[in-house]
């Protein structure tokens, strides 16, 4: 699979995803949609859904339910598209969603694989494939990145790290749509900084490829460590994403954070 093949899997699927064509995300114009989570989406993406924002480097694509339309499309004709993703620009949209009872919830960076750059990464320790059979007993906090316990069937392959029969280190691909899986990767404190992480990363990769599958990546802008395994792993920035939802469910999110 090539890296542009790759791409065009990932904007057919962000079409998917916000109700959008896939060629809209090559246009130099932005472009506005009704927002429609299509039967393909994400398994992850639940409405609802505001306003869902994502931009692969050319434009803006903003899908939105009719209550904030005009509002969006005001926004994103207000700025350069890049500048649609960042603060203080954001404040502008975010402080008119909340007059209507929504606001700015969550946005991410997400990366796809160079084919040509991924890396054959030596490791101290021995690694191990990983199938959905053998992550029965490794839904635990230190392993929260890799795997999912809400949803656990879509777990599907995994590359583990061992330093003699304990595992130190996972990363786990979660098949969150039909064409695209997604990787996430944890190392236990004691045994980070020594590469493992990429490591892992790298070689999970290549079995997704393996496989016919797009491997993709995501992380916070903050998240330099995270960011710093990806570029590592062969990975670099492929699109980026930004979604408003209702100021209630902001706020259930934010009370789940305060508990945990």
């Amino acid at each position: 699979m090539t890296n542009a093949e790759m791409l065009q899997i990932a904007m057919a699927q962000s079409a998917e995803d916000m109700g959008c064509q896939s060629e809209d995300f090559q246009k130099s114009v932005n472009v506005t949609v009704p927002f429609r989570l299509g039967q393909k989406a994400r398994k992850y993406l639940k409405e609802p859904i505001t306003c869902h924002m994502v931009s692969y480097g050319n434009n803006v694509v903003a899908s939105s339910t009719d209550e904030v339309a005009e509002l969006v499309a005001a926004y994103i004709a207000r700025y350069e598209f890049y500048h649609c993703f960042e603060t203080p620009n954001l404040h502008w949209l975010n402080d008119r969603l909340a007059q209507r009872g929504h606001q700015v919830c969550f946005m991410a960076e997400y990366y796809l694989p160079d084919v040509d750059k991924i890396p054959n990464l030596p490791c101290a320790y021995q690694t191990r494939l990983l199938t959905q059979e053998d992550f029965g007993g490794l839904y635990l906090p230190e392993w929260h990145n890799a795997l999912c316990e809400d949803r656990k069937e879509l777990d599907v392959l995994g590359i583990g790290a061992y330093d003699g029969d304990t595992l130190v280190g996972l990363a786990g691909c979660s098949a969150d749509c039909e064409d695209m899986w997604q990787i996430g990767v944890d190392v236990l404190p004691a045994y980070r900084r020594q590469g493992i992480a990429s490591v892992l990363t790298s070689q999970l990769a290549k079995e997704i490829l393996a496989r016919e599958k797009v491997p993709f990546y995501c992380s916070a802008w903050s998240n330099i460590r995270s960011v710093r395994n990806a570029v590592k792993s062969g990975f670099i920035p492929a699109w980026v994403e930004m979604t408003s939802k209702p100021s209630a469910v902001v706020d259930e999110l934010n009370n789940q954070k305060k508990d945990g």
